[in-house]
Formats: structure tokens, C-alpha cells, sequence
């Protein structure tokens, strides 16, 4: 079993488990992976290197000068967790009314129809609209990922 640490194009990381690196190939070719976090279907495959334990402090001198250039840093594993977790309950406690939703936050605004949590899309100026009459409008990713378990 190979463990390999890989990104999508929106700099989401995450691990996948292949029998080989033919196989992780053959499932990148043919489409079958996919960001957990985003969905995004372009995968790459990111450098890793075997931690070695080997019982003994670093040398001092193999430690990086301290103006060394830093690698740019993808958010930390558990904060992307804690995030796609927050995003599966909104989706959970919430019922999705489509196209409908600027029209089903005014009329529950109104009082026309009872209140009830409701997601759905608007375009940022329907957003804005909604909000400068007085409706609390939170936008939020469409994560297609968050409707299914993870692996």
C-alpha cells in the first residue's frame, strides 16, 4: 500500500491510499480522483520524503539559516477537517431551495411563509440586495464534496 500526499488546483491537501503508483496513475487518468474538500478533479501528486527516526537529536549545523525563503503553507490538515465538518452540518440542518432562495429568504422575511433554515444560490448583487433590506444572508462555498463521506 502506497500512502502519497497530493494537492489539488486550489492548494486543498489530503492523502490517498494506492495498491501502486500505477494504480494512482491509472485512477488519475481516468478521472477517479477528486479533492474531498472542493472536488476539483486536477490532482497532483506532492514530493514526500520517509521520516526517519533514528534516535538522535539534528546537528546543529543542519538546520536552515533563519532568512531562508519559507515554502508557501496550505492550511493545516485539521483546519480543513474542522472546516469540511462545519460545512456537512450547515448542509445537514439546512434545506436547499435552489435558484429560489432570495425569493424564500424575503418571503419568510415578510412573514408570507413560516422560518426555517434555507441554503440556495443568489449572485453576490441579489446577496447584497438581500442584505441592505435587513435579511441575514452568510455566503458560503458550493462545496460538492460535503454531501458525501470521505474515504
Amino acid at each position: 500500500m502506497k500512502v502519497l500526499n497530493l494537492q489539488c488546483e486550489h492548494q486543498h491537501t489530503f492523502e490517498g491510499w494506492f495498491a501502486s503508483e500505477d494504480d494512482f496513475q491509472q485512477q488519475r487518468d481516468r478521472g477517479l480522483l477528486a479533492c474531498p474538500v472542493c472536488g476539483a478533479a486536477h490532482v497532483l501528486k506532492m514530493p514526500s520524503a520517509p521520516r526517519l527516526n533514528l534516535g538522535t537529536p539534528r546537528e546543529e549545523g543542519s538546520r536552515l539559516p533563519a532568512d531562508a525563503p519559507k515554502a508557501p503553507q496550505a492550511p493545516a490538515p485539521e483546519l480543513q477537517a474542522r472546516l469540511l465538518k462545519a460545512m456537512r452540518e450547515i448542509v445537514a440542518q439546512t434545506e436547499d431551495v435552489g435558484e429560489r432562495f432570495a425569493d424564500q429568504a424575503r418571503a419568510m422575511h415578510q412573514g408570507d411563509i413560516a422560518q426555517r433554515n434555507i441554503r440556495g444560490r443568489a449572485s453576490p448583487e441579489v446577496a447584497m440586495a438581500l442584505i441592505e433590506e435587513g435579511i441575514d444572508v452568510v455566503p458560503l462555498p458550493d462545496l460538492p464534496a460535503i454531501k458525501e463521506t470521505l474515504q
